[in-house]
């Protein structure tokens, strides 16, 4: 846990750099301008078919009351999505910063905390980009699971932390070794810090939520996933070290 805090930290501290502020900017604007046009498209089908299947849950959990659910079902619909989309928004920015600026962030950190740590190029740009297919197929597959506990309004808060901070830490992980692990010292990491990277995919999840700092905040916590999962590595590299037989 003291490590996460650390990186946090540590993300905190190096935002401010005239490079992160850029990278905060632009993946943000891309994945605004997609999603007010995807809901320009799509709103008022989405809120009629969401106002439907509310309108029947609500008519069945309380089938011993005579009254028309249809007004509260159109407002949960609408409550529905603004619950997604601000994480969406979130995600997509952060699988365009995946692709296309998690090197630059790379270099910036390993630049000024890990000049030391020697580069094995376990990852490459047709990694990254499969990597984020296999994120974006994850989070279709979990939404699909999910689909059912969407109609207990009490869990709605908790399915997309949940969800998102399974995605956050897919999309984050391997771009953050890709420069300086081994294939097989990346897929070793992913295994032992399994359980870290999900709580910052987490936090990250939950983030989303705080008006205008969720948007801005894939950075920070690219930053946080670099120096975590860096630190992790050298650690790692150590340990191998001591633990190797001492010629005589």
């Amino acid at each position: 846990m003291q490590r996460i805090v650390d990186s946090l930290a540590f993300a905190l501290r190096s935002f401010l750099h005239p490079r992160m502020l850029w990278l905060m900017a632009w993946p943000v604007a891309v994945a605004i301008v997609l999603w007010i046009g995807v809901l320009v498209l799509m709103w008022a089908e989405a809120i009629a078919w969401l106002g439907e299947k509310m309108r029947d849950w609500i008519a069945h959990a309380t089938f011993f009351v005579e009254w028309d659910p249809t007004l509260v079902a159109m407002w949960l619909a609408k409550a529905l999505l603004i619950v997604l989309l601000l994480p969406l928004v979130q995600v997509t920015a952060l699988l365009i910063l995946g692709v296309f600026g998690m090197p630059s962030i790379v270099e910036h950190v390993a630049s000024r905390h890990f000049q030391t740590l020697d580069r094995r190029h376990g990852g490459t740009f047709a990694g990254s980009v499969i990597n984020s297919i296999v994120a974006v197929l994850g989070l279709l597959g979990l939404g699909l699971l999910s689909l059912p506990f969407w109609f207990f309004p009490p869990i709605w808060p908790a399915i997309p932390v949940v969800i998102f901070g399974w995605v956050n830490q897919r999309v984050l992980r391997y771009d953050a070794l890709a420069e300086h692990a081994s294939a097989d010292e990346m897929l070793r990491l992913f295994r032992e810090q399994r359980w870290g990277m999900y709580l910052l995919g987490m936090i990250l999840a939950l983030v989303a939520y705080v008006p205008f700092l969720g948007l801005f905040a894939p950075v920070v916590f690219g930053l946080a996933f670099i120096h975590y999962l860096l630190e992790a590595l050298r650690r790692s590299r150590g340990a191998l070290i001591e633990a190797a037989p001492v010629e005589r």
